[in-house]
């Protein structure tokens, strides 16, 4: 074999190695193969001993998972869900029609202002006339005041019509503030509803516990039967903790992990609600649609921790995220307390 030779093969071997080892990053981080993931875990292996490899290296001990904020801390970025973008785009038009819509409103009450302003002015020039000419200021006010009644008809009509705007406006932007905290796939409330959940509960006396729950072998089902019967696991996932966990707020986190917020019930409780719904997911047996053929045993593993007041919600969901790291290594399929 030729030097040549050689040192081309010694770099395909490097460059196989290189993309097994970004990509063992990816799935270990549940991050998709985004071209922002991708660039973010070959700044990390590549640049081991710089100070975006040594901090992921220390935050990941103990298998603990990036947050999203963990990397755009490092100054990473995360790919957002399919059609994130158009929603910001939707409300980002919908708040300059408001914008302008309350410009529209400013400048009809100023016009409104001078208006009446004006009319006050010709009403007391009248009045002097009246005095003087009672028959030439009568007729003088009354030409005013048809003028007048016919201005505010018009500014009546206009501010009827923005009214109707601005009620239209209203709905869409409820509709708009609603979908920014809903996963589009599952319909569940989403990772921002949760962060807004926590800390109004933080805000309030009593205890508090949070379980973070991921799906078990959910990259063999994507692997075999393709996204779109993934996609429909975790809407099965999404409906049964719904189902179990009534009154609590159950949201999709991200990927195929889902995180739960217990209010006004103890540890024991709240992990008796999970487990039950634990048990409830591992009974089902599911079948592929069209082709009959069996999906086989889905189950969650989870973690779940008490937060202690004032706790941030970095702090207690870290700790929950290491039980449920503790439960996939203990074999899956079982709930971890702490």
């Amino acid at each position: 074999m030729t030097a040549a030779i050689a040192r081309r093969v010694a770099e395909t071997d490097d460059d196989a190695t290189l993309f097994a080892r970004i990509g063992a990053f990816l799935y270990e981080q549940h991050l998709s193969p985004d071209p922002q993931h991708y660039a973010f875990a070959y700044l990390v292996i590549t640049e081991a001993n710089g100070p975006v490899g040594q901090a992921v290296a220390k935050w990941t001990e103990n298998g603990v998972r990036l947050s999203r904020r963990d990397i755009e801390a490092l100054g990473g970025s995360v790919a957002e869900i399919s059609g994130a973008s158009d929603d910001v785009d939707a409300a980002e038009g919908l708040v300059a029609r408001t914008q302008m819509q309350v410009e529209g409103f400013a400048d009809m009450m100023e016009q409104m202002r001078a208006e009446t302003q004006g009319f006050g002015r010709d009403l007391a020039a009248s009045a002097d006339t009246l005095r003087d000419t009672p028959a030439l200021g009568a007729d003088q006010v009354a030409r005013l005041t048809a003028a007048m009644l016919a201005r505010v008809r018009s500014a009546e009509s206009r501010l009827q019509a923005a009214t109707a705007e601005v009620n239209d406006l209203r709905v869409k932007l409820d509709e708009a503030r609603d979908n920014a905290r809903r996963d589009a796939l599952t319909g569940l409330p989403n990772r921002r509803m949760f962060e807004e959940a926590y800390a109004e509960r933080m805000s309030r006396p009593g205890g508090t516990c949070i379980a973070v729950c991921d799906v078990d072998h959910f990259k063999a089902v994507n692997d075999r039967f393709g996204h779109a019967v993934g996609d429909r696991v975790l809407k099965a996932i999404a409906e049964t903790l719904s189902l179990c966990c009534d009154g609590h707020l159950v949201t999709r986190y991200g990927g195929e992990e889902f995180a739960v917020l217990f209010s006004g019930v103890d540890s024991a409780k709240a992990l008796k609600t999970l487990e039950a719904a634990r048990k409830a997911l591992a009974a089902k047996r599911y079948r592929v649609r069209g082709s009959d053929v069996p999906l086989g045993e889905l189950t969650f593993s989870a973690g779940m921790t008490t937060a202690a007041a004032n706790e941030s919600l970095t702090t207690a969901f870290g700790r929950a995220d290491r039980l449920l790291y503790g439960a996939k290594q203990a074999g899956r399929n079982q709930l971890k307390y702490g």
